[in-house]
């Protein structure tokens, strides 16, 4: 179990989490869940059955909340809301479903709505890092993004414009409604209990498999996405759940964008490295250049996080990525011995 901070709320409040069904939400339920909150709403539009995680003593809702109807349903008698939900993935979703994920403002517009009009006393969105200016993304040896490199904006497309835009929402009911806002840029969350597969996955949880893979099937070889020198940082789940319970009970914080984000930056030729060493496997890779690979290098400044938070994500990589390795290969191989995995038997 994480270490709780000293911020969660009253543990008899409602607290609502939609995108519950997902990675990050579903991680969030179960935190909530296990730090004794007894009065938890998850919501999901996917069936329940899907969900990656269902958590014992929640109230399970499949709702589509891109419905205001639904958005109100979600909100009715909640203290806090923790908006999760979005259409995305990871890089090759992003770029080829530009306006699924544009269409993912429908959700906080309708939200943050039910929200103000249920009541809710505190609100979170999360954001993410790819919000701030491309432009200053073109070098793998990236300075490290403050919040302030939001603007002038150009964020990654249909995305990143999609995260902006939904910022200045939650300031604008916060400047205008006296709604508690609170929002964190993640930058690149990874851990057991996510994606993995099908085309949504994330780079950490991508490379594990295939090199999962690789040594299943004896290949010797691994494709990468670009040319290996693209470099991000990424932080663990559990140092996301943290953080965010820390940002939401923050009152410095309100309406104030934040990054949540690892400062440990690495290329991607070096998180294969890390994976083959955990592995315990070396392989030849294959470069393919005209994959879906985004920006040249991003990484997280976190001076405003020390400073607000006295805390930071301070899970070493290669201490996520073990337990992220582990998970997933006890996946594929209960998928391949025809056993559901954790998700198809949720």
């Amino acid at each position: 179990m994480i270490a709780a901070p000293e911020t969660s709320t009253d543990k008899d409040a409602l607290i609502v989490i939609v995108g519950a069904g997902g990675f990050i939400g579903g991680a969030l339920t179960r935190y909530f869940r296990q730090r004794g909150h007894h009065r938890i709403r998850a919501v999901d539009r996917k069936p329940i059955p899907e969900w990656y995680q269902r958590v014992p003593g929640v109230e399970s809702l499949c709702l589509d909340v891109s419905e205001p109807d639904h958005c109100r349903r979600a909100c009715e008698a909640a203290t806090e809301v923790y908006n999760l939900a979005a259409d995305m993935g990871g890089m090759g979703f992003i770029e080829h479903f530009r306006i699924e994920c544009l269409q993912s403002i429908l959700i906080n517009t309708y939200m943050l709505e039910a929200a103000h009009r249920a009541g809710v006393e505190r609100y979170f969105f999360a954001s993410s890092a790819c919000i701030y200016n491309t432009d200053l993304q073109k070098d793998p040896a990236v300075r490290a993004l403050k919040e302030s490199d939001a603007f002038p904006a150009m964020p990654e497309r249909g995305y990143g414009w999609e995260k902006l835009l939904s910022e200045m929402f939650c300031q604008e009911y916060w400047a205008e409604r006296g709604l508690k806002t609170y929002i964190a840029r993640f930058h690149n969350v990874y851990g057991p209990y996510g994606t993995w597969d099908g085309g949504r996955e994330k780079a950490p949880a991508a490379i594990c498999r295939k090199v999962i893979e690789a040594k299943d099937r004896g290949t010797g070889q691994i494709d990468i996405w670009g040319d290996g020198t693209q470099t991000r940082s990424f932080m663990f789940i559990d140092d996301c759940l943290a953080g965010i319970d820390r940002i939401v009970h923050c009152d410095d914080l309100i309406a104030t964008p934040i990054n949540l984000g690892s400062a440990e930056l690495i290329s991607i030729n070096q998180l294969v490295d890390l994976v083959e060493d955990i592995a315990g496997v070396k392989l030849r890779r294959q470069y393919k250049l005209d994959a879906p690979k985004g920006v040249a290098g991003r990484n997280s400044d976190n001076t405003m996080i020390r400073r607000v938070l006295g805390w930071e994500p301070c899970i070493p990589l290669r201490k996520g990525l073990a337990t992220t390795y582990a998970w997933i290969e006890q996946q594929y191989a209960s998928r391949k011995a025809g056993r559901p995995t954790t998700r198809e038997r949720a």
